[in-house]
């Protein structure tokens, strides 16, 4: 693992929890996605010692139905075309939908026009992991996320820790 540096500007707790990048990604973590065969993957991990606390779902709504702003879902809809529903549900996170679910992790799809996208929450023991799994489903897609993938892994250590604070404001 790969620790990262701290590109946010959080203060106390949830500020000093490390965040790595994994460059080698577990082939249990890949059998969670819906995309046989990913053009694009990468995994962060957050570690705390209460990321069991809460359930999958919980960490989910709480990164991308919380912390994940207008730009995230601007991303999502218009740059990607990510077809996203548009009302709240038990069955959705941020509009994508929940494909499936386990004790320990859940994953969330949604297709675009060019590209089929996961988002996999993972829980194991004090590590709280988000992959982020793409298939290209048209040329066009690979040179459109290469740019925006930069920006998304910038951002995806800042989405974990404040992810994290999320859900521990929502227990107090």
């Amino acid at each position: 693992m790969q620790k990262l540096s701290r590109s946010d500007e959080m203060t106390g707790r949830d500020a000093e929890l490390p965040v790595f990048q994994q460059h080698r990604i577990p082939e249990a973590i890949l059998a969670l996605g819906t995309v046989a065969d990913p053009d694009y993957i990468d995994l962060f991990t957050l570690v705390t010692g209460d990321a069991g606390d809460w359930s999958p779902e919980q960490w989910a709504r709480a990164a991308f139905g919380d912390v994940a702003s207008l730009r995230a879902q601007f991303i999502w809809r218009v740059l990607l075309g990510m077809r996203l529903a548009r009302r709240r549900s038990p069955d959705h996170v941020a509009g994508w939908r929940i494909a499936a679910r386990g004790d320990n992790w859940i994953t969330l799809a949604a297709p675009s026009w060019m590209l089929t996208g996961n988002l996999v929450i993972h829980i194991d023991g004090e590590h709280m992991s988000l992959a982020t799994i793409i298939n290209y489903d048209r040329p066009i897609a690979g040179r459109i996320w290469t740019r925006l993938s930069a920006v998304h892994r910038s951002l995806a250590p800042g989405l974990l820790r404040d992810a994290h604070a999320t859900v521990r404001a929502k227990r107090h």
